[in-house]
């Protein structure tokens, strides 16, 4: 038995991802787009995603998403990282970006963001990461319940 055997057969069922959590504000429990790292999500905004059909690739040689092993459909919707250009299946990029808290490539572990706008996003960051705290009282930081 490998490793596809293990894996979802389909891999950007929605249904396979783990609950939103809610963020706590005020003694209740809501539904926040902020539960999401800043950011991971602010990086996810910046990430184009297309139609694999979409995709100029003659011979790119990018058959399947390196993070779930299944091979690209035409109308999955795609990821394609700036600065290295590789592509993942936009639900397992979101994933790995949200769910991990990672901001770089799962193949070669470029930095999603170009150097170019590294000082840009930080203050979008910084701006965001103060709104949030506004919202939960807290100094930068959030606190997550399930």
């Amino acid at each position: 038995m490998g490793l596809p055997e293990f894996l979802e057969t389909d891999p950007i069922s929605s249904s396979s991802w783990p609950e939103s959590p809610s963020i706590y504000t005020a003694g209740h429990r809501q539904e926040s787009s902020f539960f999401y790292p800043v950011a991971a999500r602010l990086a996810g905004e910046i990430l184009p995603v297309v139609r694999f059909s979409e995709l100029n690739r003659p011979g790119s040689g990018f058959d399947c998403c390196a993070v779930c092993l299944h091979e690209f459909e035409n109308e999955d919707e795609i990821r394609r990282l700036t600065n290295c250009q590789h592509i993942f299946h936009r639900s397992c990029l979101d994933r790995w970006m949200m769910g991990y808290n990672q901001m770089t490539c799962p193949l070669c572990r470029t930095p999603f963001i170009p150097d170019d706008q590294q000082v840009a996003f930080n203050q979008r960051i910084w701006s965001e990461s103060n709104s949030v705290s506004g919202l939960t009282g807290e100094s930068n930081q959030l606190r997550i319940w399930n």
